[in-house]
């Protein structure tokens, strides 16, 4: 069976916009990956205010996903594919605001990737890079955190773009899902679940 690691922030996790907490199993787009898979273990390793490689001192837990990687990889190797959807948080004002710096973090995150010290060595996975649904507005404004829509809207050029030079997969999850118009920034069930689906043919496609 293959196994996957679903890295990512809160829509990776599955925050429901309206409450906050969390969508139950069938509605988070890792477990809807598995399920359409069938041959398939997709671990999911999602945290709220995640960034790709920046520190966040404002959660309770460490928020910084170049730390947090590494120590996922190292839980869970041997991997077949390792999945980034980050970015999101990395428009925040006090990341810097900018998609072109969060696709120099998912830089990172790839060599992370690459570079890391598996069992055996030559067990390195490979890679699909995931670009964020856009951010939209809400019924009072601009989207939660002070992030700017126009940002979001370069993540899939940007992380097409790097997909290419390092040669590996790319998904750009605005084709299928739009944020609620709660936020602005995260995702109902219904788009979730869309995710979920729409990846289950790229990463089929990766794993042959």
């Amino acid at each position: 069976m293959k196994q996957i690691l679903a890295f990512g922030d809160s829509l990776t996790w599955g925050a429901d916009p309206v409450t906050g907490l969390r969508h139950p199993p069938a509605a988070q787009w890792p477990m809807v990956l598995e399920a359409e898979l069938g041959n398939a273990r997709v671990i999911g390793d999602g945290l709220g205010g995640r960034t790709t490689i920046r520190d966040d001192h404002s959660g309770a837990a460490s928020r910084n996903g170049a730390w947090a990687l590494q120590m996922a990889l190292g839980v869970h190797m041997p991997l077949d594919l390792v999945i980034l959807m980050l970015g999101t948080n990395d428009l925040k004002p006090v990341h810097g605001g900018q998609a072109i710096s969060a696709q120099s973090g998912i830089r990172r995150l790839a060599e992370i990737v690459e570079t890391f010290p598996y069992k055996p060595r030559k067990a390195v996975p490979k890679l699909l890079i995931v670009a964020p649904p856009f951010c939209g507005p809400t019924a009072s404004g601009g989207p939660a955190g002070g992030r700017i829509i126009a940002e979001s809207q370069l993540f899939a050029p940007l992380y097409a773009s790097l997909a290419r030079e390092l040669g590996c997969g790319f998904f750009d999850a605005a084709t299928v899902a739009n944020p609620s118009v709660e936020d602005g920034v995260h995702l109902d069930a219904a788009n979730t679940i869309a995710i979920g689906k729409a990846l289950a043919g790229p990463v089929a496609d990766l794993l042959a």
